[in-house]
Formats: C-alpha cells, structure tokens, sequence
C-alpha cells in the first residue's frame, strides 16, 4: 500500500504464528528469540533484527501482526522516492 512519501510492504505467512510476549522481543538485540517453524527448523534470531536495522536506516518502520496457530504479518515503510529522507 502507498500513502503520500511511503509504502508499506506486507509479508504475510500461515505458519505457527507468534506469542504477544514474543512478538515483544522479536526485533530486539539484547534478547534472543528463536522458535521452531512449520517443519521444526530454527534460527538465530538475528534476521529480524537485521531487517530492523536497514528499515530504519532509510527512516522507515518495522512491526509484525500474529496470531498463535493462524500465522503472522510483518510490516514495514519505506519512502516511494527511494532516498533517505
């Protein structure tokens, strides 16, 4: 979706979902977050953080909307001209 500067992008799955006390932590360097997936893998809790950074960095903002066993959709602006604002 575009509003008048940004757009926002959506990535939206069907997997396990997230805890609200999770969802919490997620984007957080001094906590480590990792679950286990639709086919039991797991991370290392440092790509959330990573997208943070760079969503930041072009002043754009990240967050995620889950739901325990439905799944989850993360979000995140950016600006439309593609320049740091």
């Amino acid at each position: 979706t575009q509003s008048e500067n940004m757009m926002v992008i959506s990535v939206q799955d069907t997997g396990v979902g997230i805890p609200e006390a999770v969802i919490e932590k997620l984007f957080r360097i001094d906590v480590s977050v990792t679950t286990a997936g639709t086919n039991n893998e797991k991370g290392t809790g440092l790509g959330l953080i990573l997208c943070r950074e760079f969503v930041e960095r072009w002043n754009g903002r990240i967050w995620v909307e889950s739901t325990p066993g439905i799944g989850s959709c993360f979000r995140f602006t950016v600006p439309k001209s593609g320049e740091k604002l």
